[in-house]
């Protein structure tokens, strides 16, 4: 498959920025990070796609599970990478096609926006993150858009589409739940904050949580970040019961929950919701902000690392097939 070729003008951006970043020591290893990102495309080789959406560019990666012939009616799982990264960065993390040549579903990355095509992207997430804020980039248009587009191209299960992130991705897979709930039959948000108190879902969201409790970016219990790369957005975030409690009570699940305990991970299971949806919480008892059982946020520096013992890609994917939309 072909690899998309770059122009004169982006590779030229590239070469300043690394120049650039030979000057501003920090940010140096972070830029050349996401121009090999950019420059890689995807593991796969999965080319760049785009549509256009209220009159911007967007791009997205699209994987097929292997040997599709296009007669099945497959799942969908959107995946969106976390503040600051892209869709490359997120099929390395997740190690979601892996997941999906296995299961037969395909597995759309979307691209946010921001300042260097193809890099430092985020999400406009009610009070997070980066240029996507400040431009009030309606994200939430371009899912569903995205979601139109290939539900024309493919063979798509409209009962089986699914959504997931991390961290700023994390909070606008919980902003889809809420806006897109014709959309989607459930979500998976990781390390992400449920920030708004006007969540607008009119339909059932089945949910699936997994968060660190030291989480350090997006804590667990709520308040500012200790640790953020976005210094021009203060912003408090909602703690994690705030958004277990907000879907369980918009479900109508059963409480108190089935908890369940495993070496550092806490299991909550609050289930027989309308049109049998449920809700679902993994706690890494000490764990940061990452994807557990998945890659570490950037290949090198200084990030967490995540928990070996679960993996949110197959304790997700165990979610979405038993929670179609009915």
């Amino acid at each position: 498959m072909r690899l998309p070729m770059f122009t004169a003008a982006a590779l030229l951006t590239a070469v300043v920025a690394a120049s650039a970043a030979e000057r501003q020591g920090p940010m140096r290893r972070r830029i050349r990070e996401r121009i090999a990102q950019k420059q890689a495309v995807n593991e796969t080789g999965d080319p760049e796609r785009s549509l256009t959406v209220g009159g911007r560019k967007r791009t997205y990666l699209l994987h097929l599970p292997a040997g599709d012939d296009g007669k099945s009616p497959l799942p969908l799982v959107i995946v969106f990478h976390g503040g600051g990264g892209n869709a490359p960065n997120a099929v390395r993390m997740t190690g979601m096609d892996a997941k999906a040549d296995a299961e037969r579903f395909m597995v759309a990355y979307p691209n946010g926006t921001g300042p260097m095509e193809g890099a430092f992207l985020t999400w406009n997430a009610w009070n997070c993150c980066g240029p996507s804020l400040d431009d009030r980039v309606d994200d939430v248009a371009f899912v569903r858009a995205l979601v139109e587009r290939l539900r024309q191209d493919y063979n798509v299960d409209a009962k089986r589409i699914y959504a997931t992130g991390l961290s700023n991705g994390g909070m606008m897979t919980h902003r889809v739940g809420c806006e897109l709930s014709d959309v989607f039959a459930a979500i998976a948000p990781v390390a992400g904050a449920l920030n708004t108190d006007d969540c607008r879902a009119d339909r059932p969201v089945s949910v699936i949580l997994f968060h660190g409790t030291a989480d350090q970016h997006v804590r667990y219990d709520g308040g500012a970040p200790v640790e953020t790369v976005d210094r021009r957005h203060p912003r408090v975030d909602k703690p994690v019961s705030y958004a277990v409690l907000s879907w369980v009570k918009h479900n109508h699940c059963k409480m108190p929950p089935v908890h369940t305990k495993e070496g550092h991970v806490v299991h909550d299971v609050y289930g027989d919701g309308t049109d049998g949806a449920a809700v679902e919480l993994y706690a890494v008892e000490g764990g940061g902000h990452a994807w557990p059982g998945g890659g570490k946020g950037r290949e090198n520096g200084n990030v967490d690392a995540p928990t070996a013992e679960i993996s949110a890609t197959d304790l997700m994917w165990d979610f979405f097939a038993r929670h179609p939309k009915k």
